[in-house]
């Protein structure tokens, strides 16, 4: 007879070993079942194979996509448009109006190569939509030399209190409005300034760099005062700035599918034209354009914030070279004393010498001197020794034009100018000479050439005492009838 527990102990019997079975079956063990790994802790015997231990997977992390390579600058552009393209009359006549004229266009984006990579770089780099590159096309076509009725200045076009409210000093030798690195990012700063003053709208930030950030704020406020809309297109403002901002979504366009108007951009090379070489001391500019193998037209082009023969002495100490140039500027520039980098002489003065008979000596101009040697207005005095230019402080016409704007910050002159009554005999040098001027500013005064006659009683005029004249440089700003 059977106990009735055995049955049960039979039971529980098969289902150990029935247990221990399933233990053994590899593919069941159970770092197959994840990726932990586990060590076998059953007791070991000759035929029970060694601990095994099994390394997880690692997780294979795909490559962030490679950054999209341009080799056309307008291709990068292009790829950072994020400003919003709405159907509006207003776009479409400026549209027309560039469509019309592709050798200004030409003419502008060819003055632009020298400068739209370093813009294109920084406007990248504080994550600001790339339309915002293209602004110097609509303020001053590119151009560093561009001057306002407004006294604006500059490829950004600041006007004095603006640029020194943005750090930008305006000073006899320097004036930072028309300096590349700091124009940009002194506009850059007001542009981020006034989008977050308008609470991230561009299209309004774009207008307030136009007229001012409080002409806009009013017109927000007068909108909100009668339930009217305070976007862009809504709001009452002046007429350049009502086309301004249209200008700038016309460019997009434009640039954005140029074969769509029939307009073919010359490729800009997506690569730096230019390098910043700091100094330690002044330099006289056209030195430093024979040492860098360069025309002195083309080293103020890239340094137009100088207006005089050399570099500031307080600074600042450094210049845009073209890439090429920098290394054979460096070499030569080594092998230079400070006063061969001036090319200054020193003179002793003697009693009873002015600073108009030394300058006339070294073919120089009273200013010149007084200022490299910060004289104060009183009397020489003698025994004085005077750093004198020694080499010809004649520039550029651009250059000359921007020097004779300077009004130091004063109020503007309300004088009439000096006049000079030809006498019989007397030259275009004779009248200069005598007047500490140089021949040509005494014929773009005049508006005389090489070769113009000048008859005996002609009247001249030979000190402008009166209101500096504004620019004659085109701007794309004035385009569709702005």
């Amino acid at each position: 007879m059977v106990h009735p527990a055995g049955p049960r102990r039979l039971c529980v019997a098969l289902a150990v070993l029935c247990l221990t079975a399933c233990a053994t079956t590899p593919e069941d063990e159970p770092w197959q079942r994840s990726g932990t790994p586990v060590t076998s802790t059953a007791p070991a015997s000759p035929a029970t194979p060694a601990p095994v231990v099994v390394d997880p997977v690692p997780e294979v992390t795909p490559p962030p996509p490679a950054a999209p390579v341009y080799t056309d600058l307008f291709e990068r552009i292009r790829a950072g448009f994020s400003l919003a393209d709405p159907d509006r009359t207003a776009i479409d006549t400026q549209l027309a109006w560039y469509a019309r004229n592709p050798e200004y266009l030409e003419r502008t984006f060819s003055r632009a190569e020298l400068y739209m990579h370093h813009i294109v770089s920084e406007v990248e780099r504080r994550g600001m939509p790339l339309e915002l590159a293209l602004l110097p096309v609509i303020e001053s076509a590119f151009e560093p030399y561009a001057y306002s009725s407004a006294r604006a200045s500059g490829l950004w076009q600041f006007i004095p209190g603006t640029g020194t409210r943005f750090g930008m000093p305006q000073n006899w030798w320097y004036d930072g409005r028309r300096d590349v690195l700091e124009s940009t990012r002194a506009a850059l700063d007001y542009l981020q300034f006034l989008h977050d003053e308008f609470d991230g709208d561009w299209l309004l930030a774009i207008a307030g760099y136009n007229c001012g950030e409080g002409c806009v704020a009013r017109a927000v406020r007068d909108n909100l005062a009668v339930g009217r809309p305070t976007d862009f297109w809504s709001l009452r403002l002046p007429p350049e700035t009502r086309a301004y901002v249209p200008k700038l979504l016309a460019m997009k366009r434009l640039v954005q599918t140029p074969d769509t108007y029939g307009i073919a951009f010359s490729a800009i090379p997506n690569e730096p034209y230019f390098v910043r070489v700091d100094l330690d001391s002044q330099i006289d500019l056209k030195l430093a354009a024979e040492l860098a193998g360069l025309r002195p037209e083309e080293l103020f082009e890239l340094n137009p914030a100088f207006h005089r023969w050399a570099t500031p002495p307080q600074g600042p100490f450094h210049l845009l070279l073209p890439l090429d140039a920098a290394d054979p500027f460096r070499q030569n520039l080594a092998q230079l004393t400070p006063d061969e980098r001036l090319r200054v002489v020193h003179h002793v003065v003697q009693r009873g010498e002015t600073l108009a008979t030394i300058a006339r000596r070294y073919d120089s101009q009273p200013l010149t001197i007084r200022m490299l040697n910060d004289l104060g207005n009183g009397p020489l005095v003698a025994g004085t020794d005077l750093r004198v230019p020694s080499g010809s402080t004649v520039l550029p016409d651009k250059v000359l034009r921007a020097a004779e704007r300077f009004d130091g910050g004063a109020r503007r002159q309300t004088r009439r100018p000096t006049l000079h009554v030809v006498r019989r005999g007397e030259s275009i040098w004779t009248i200069a000479r005598r007047n500490n001027m140089d021949p040509k500013t005494l014929m773009r005064m005049n508006n005389m050439r090489p070769g113009d006659k000048l008859p005996a009683g002609k009247r001249l005029v030979v000190s402008q005492k009166a209101a500096p004249k504004s620019g004659a440089a085109p701007a794309a700003g004035k385009a569709a009838g702005a």
